[in-house]
């Protein structure tokens, strides 16, 4: 189902509502015979289901589609539930996961910037673009992203993969950083595999790109080769770090994620050629 982004609402809602209910990075969603649905409708809107922060952010569909966070953190009616919205792709969907992500964005951005950073004063919604002006002093906020890298760095017939401590689940993974101000992408690429395992890289190149609404990350997706160096895993950031066969890999990310992607084309491309145009992930987000 194609999801179209809007800015305003329509003057008269005659198209059904479908809602995307947070709180923090956590889903509502209504069970229904063999799984699990989004409310709609007349479903948000009646105690104790009353929005306190509520946006509309495009067309999915037939669907005018809001994002809105509930007053209160109260016991829900009976048939509605809480789920982590990395567990969506799974009970939505990943189509609906993507929508979810960047109403996710939306929301969290939303709520950030309801007064100015510059003068304190109540921020405005502008008409014509998703952003905040200040009546004031006339700041301009729009959705922030934050970039970072994630890079698969490969040495022969093996990739580097580690746990990080903020992993929910014993997976390990690529390595990945954000960017910091001044910085180029390829030179981040360089700072974190040297900060985080010690290592050198050489021959970075471009792999792809990812939105990660948790809650607001664009992943920029590099390949590079080992240059030098033994691994010293920083212990701030990572608990464990190893190279790996295709044949011999550990418990890795879930296939939502480009790190389980570049793992994917990792194993399945033991000659190293890069794919001309990455098809990026599924879904309309």
């Amino acid at each position: 189902m194609r999801f179209t982004p809007g800015i305003q609402p329509p003057l008269e809602q005659v198209r059904p509502i479908q809602w995307f209910v947070f709180d923090e990075a956590k889903l509502l969603v209504k069970t229904v015979e063999g799984g699990c649905a989004l409310p709609q409708g007349g479903e948000i809107g009646v105690n104790p289901l009353e929005p306190k922060r509520k946006l509309f952010f495009g067309v999915m569909g037939k669907q005018h589609c809001y994002a809105a966070r509930l007053h209160g953190s109260g016991p829900l009616p009976a048939g509605l539930a809480w789920v982590d919205l990395r567990a969506l792709p799974g009970v939505i969907g990943e189509e609906l996961f993507w929508v979810a992500g960047r109403a996710n964005h939306l929301l969290d951005w939303d709520q950030a910037h309801q007064y100015c950073g510059r003068c304190g004063r109540a921020t405005l919604d502008k008409s014509d673009e998703r952003a905040k002006i200040c009546p004031g002093c006339g700041l301009l906020n729009h959705p922030r992203l934050s970039p970072a890298v994630i890079v698969a760095v490969i040495r022969g017939d093996q990739i580097l993969l580690a746990r990080n401590k903020r992993f929910r689940t014993p997976v390990f993974s690529v390595l990945a950083g954000f960017v910091e101000p001044g910085e180029t992408l390829e030179a981040c690429v360089r700072r974190e595999i040297r900060e985080e395992v010690g290592l050198e890289v050489k021959n970075i190149r471009y792999f792809g790109s990812q939105p990660w609404p948790f809650p607001n990350s664009l992943m920029a997706a590099f390949v590079a080769d080992y240059a030098g160096g033994q691994i010293a895993v920083d212990n701030v950031e990572l608990l464990q770090a190893d190279w790996f066969r295709p044949h011999a890999l550990p418990a890795i990310p879930s296939k939502i994620s480009i790190a389980r992607q570049m793992i994917d084309w990792f194993a399945g491309t033991p000659d190293g050629a890069l794919p001309a145009v990455w098809p990026g992930p599924k879904g309309p987000y």
